[in-house]
């Protein structure tokens, strides 16, 4: 199952948001206002719970610096990627992307493709809160 979100244009450099994206706490100003739950676990590790929804913990799978983003789901049950591709307009405007890839059943996921969208779609929307 692979969904992307829109593209967003974010008037910050594309450097400025590969670090903040780097920077797994602040994830937490990305989430969307049904979190329940947002903890660290360590600086490459992040469990998130929004209300109604199993919680989360993603893993930093790596990136390419000032272009891409590679979070991946910590538990081998839900496997999945979630990739943040920056391409820079220029020096203070960089237009965002994410991408959702994951290996599921086809009941499941018929069952979390609208919310996963909608998820992404919030994360995208919420990149100039960074």
């Amino acid at each position: 199952m692979n969904l992307e979100s829109p593209k967003v244009n974010v008037a910050k450099s594309a450097e400025y948001l590969f670090n903040a994206l780097n920077d797994v706490k602040n994830f937490e100003k990305l989430m969307p206002e049904n979190i329940a739950k947002f903890e660290v676990i360590d600086e490459n590790c992040f469990e998130f719970g929004l209300k109604g929804m199993p919680e989360i913990k993603l893993v930093k799978k790596g990136g390419t610096p000032n272009s891409q983003i590679v979070l991946g789901a910590a538990s081998s049950k839900l496997p999945f990627t979630l990739t943040g591709n920056l391409n820079a307009i220029d020096a203070n405007n960089t237009e965002v992307q994410l991408a959702f890839e994951g290996d599921f059943n086809p009941m499941m996921a018929m069952m979390i493709k609208g919310p996963i969208t909608k998820f992404i779609e919030t994360l995208a929307q919420n990149m100039e809160k960074l």
